[in-house]
């Protein structure tokens, strides 16, 4: 009995994945729960486990491939079957599904069908309409990006037919049927809503392009070579060569997207376009296969290829890319205050130079600062509900929970790995959860409830020797800790008879960024005091 290997949702708002690695081959016998491949999403890197043991059979999906949760990505074979070698297996940079019928594609939600195939099918005279499909809850149109067939070209059921972007994902879209590409409705650039129909599929395969036109004259226009001004969009200029969502950051960044240089098919303005031209970095030169037939009227693309760039220019990785987006959206939507404190780290210091070897020996775990740390966060997040709220529209959502996001910093990006209720915890549970999240982080092996959820973050960069650091925000969380650097330095302290004296102490600053929209600089003081006179005056059993 076959069984479908689906792309996991990673998180809730995960709707998509980067397959990076293949860890079987076709022809391999793998068992239940063996790591199968690896993924990559906008929150996390993690190794996917086989559903069930048997035979590897088939690989649908190149490694270099992004794909919607639930699309069908392998199929093991329990019986052991001979594997399929198809075009996805043979090829890292070219996807083309078996030229069999698609078997059924498993869904953990139902209701999410329409995010992972075409459409609903509709026969129309004999053919197959194609839907541009409903890529979310909230989404109301897309923007044909680019078609992958042409007019006459066969195609096979679940095989990527166009290519759509939205204001929350740019996405292959498969085909509905299996047939021959008679009539594209909707050219390159045009947004439409959805279920609007874009193209017909009719029944065969590889009938020359010649047919379609004799069969339906008037439509066999619009499909041209180089496809028509965007008509069918609501305006001809900015919506045809741009996605809602680029227009969404143009809007809110009051930028005139006629200023913007568009590097996508037929000028299209992609979303790194739009950051970059916020961020005054030169567009980068569209690919000469995306050039239409006819000169752009702008040749500001032109202008920015004929300035050769010193140094080598490489593509951010998909999880870089998602960083500096979530990055660039939090500067957007909180505005941030800091605010550093020095703490006297003394006390803790020499207990821990006391104890850690002991400690170690007993627990099983190294006894480092980061949980004296989080357990004077927790204690001062309990006195100061507000600066562990979020923001949710006009209105502050206290969260019941303590859950603490441990920033880890990995070779090929940052990961934030979330502690669940933390409040409950005592000094040796924050310390072995602390220890557990970052290995598996370092491994690719957190579970999809791991990376989410946080309602307060840690991120130590004083690691690195550093003084201080001013953080940005995790959203939608309202505040985040910084850790600087730990070092010895003079510091006057005032006996209880008044008397000051100059002595050496191990110093270490902590920076505190928050949302000004709801914590306030007294809040905000408030917490840094508890906060440091927890660890100043440290007295909690470490276990």
């Amino acid at each position: 009995m076959p069984t479908d290997v689906v792309m996991p949702q990673m998180g809730e708002s995960i709707t998509e994945g980067t397959i990076t690695k293949w860890l079987k081959k076709p022809g391999d016998s793998v068992q239940r729960d063996e790591p199968l491949f690896e993924i990559s999403t906008d929150k996390v890197d993690a190794e996917i486990p086989s559903p069930a043991a048997g035979t590897l059979k088939e690989i649908k999906i190149g490694e270099g491939t992004t794909v919607q949760i639930n699309t069908v990505v392998a199929v093991i074979d329990a019986a052991g079957a001979a594997p399929v070698e198809t075009a996805a297996s043979a090829k890292n940079d070219s996807v083309t599904p078996a030229a069999e019928a698609a078997p059924a594609t498993t869904l953990a939600n139902p209701a999410e069908a329409d995010s992972a195939a075409a459409g609903t099918i509709i026969e129309a005279g004999g053919g197959t309409e194609v839907l541009m499909p409903q890529m979310g809850e909230s989404i109301t149109e897309g923007t044909i990006t680019k078609w992958l067939k042409k007019v006459g070209d066969s195609v096979q059921r679940d095989e990527p037919i166009f290519e759509i972007s939205t204001d929350k994902v740019d996405a292959e879209i498969p085909s509905p049927a299996a047939g021959t590409l008679t009539e594209i409705k909707v050219a390159e650039g045009t947004t439409v809503q959805i279920n609007t129909v874009v193209a017909v599929i009719g029944g065969g395969a590889g009938k020359a392009a010649a047919a379609p036109a004799k069969a339906a004259p008037a439509a066999a226009a619009a499909p041209a070579a180089t496809p028509a001004p965007a008509a069918a969009s609501a305006s001809a200029g900015e919506r045809g060569r741009s996605s809602p969502l680029v227009r969404k950051i143009a809007s809110e960044n009051n930028v005139d997207l006629s200023q913007v240089a568009g590097t996508g098919s037929a000028g299209r303005i992609t979303k790194e376009d739009i950051l970059g031209h916020i961020e005054g970095k030169p567009a980068a030169a569209a690919p000469a296969a995306a050039a239409p037939a006819a000169p752009k009227p702008a040749a500001a693309p032109a202008a920015a290829a004929s300035q050769p760039q010193p140094g080598e220019l490489v593509p951010m990785t998909k999880m870089r890319a998602i960083i500096a987006q979530r990055m660039v959206e939090s500067k957007r939507t909180s505005p941030h205050v800091h605010t550093v404190f020095k703490v006297d780290m003394t006390r803790i210091v020499k207990l821990r130079e006391k104890e850690k070897n002991k400690y170690e020996q007993r627990n099983g775990v190294k006894l480092t600062y980061m949980p004296f740390i989080t357990r004077a966060a927790v204690v001062a997040l309990r006195k100061h509900p507000v600066v562990n709220a979020a923001v949710q529209g006009d209105a502050i959502l206290y969260n019941k929970n303590i859950n603490i996001g441990i920033a880890v910093a990995l070779d090929w990006g940052l990961i934030v790995p979330v502690i669940k209720q933390c409040e409950e915890r005592n000094f040796l549970g924050v310390a072995r959860a602390i220890v557990d999240v970052a290995d598996r982080a370092r491994g690719k092996k957190l579970a999809p409830d791991e990376i989410s959820g946080g309602t307060f973050t840690l991120t130590n960069s004083g690691i690195f020797g550093e003084q201080f650091g001013t953080p940005i925000i995790n959203q939608p969380q309202v505040a985040i800790l910084g850790i600087g650097g730990l070092n010895k330095e003079p510091l006057v302290m005032t006996d209880k008879d008044g008397n000051d004296s100059i002595a050496i102490r191990s110093i270490q600053r902590f920076t505190l960024g928050f949302d000004h929209r709801i914590v306030d600089g007294a809040d905000a003081g408030k917490f840094m005091t508890d906060f440091k006179n927890y660890l100043e005056n440290w007295s909690e059993d470490i276990g």
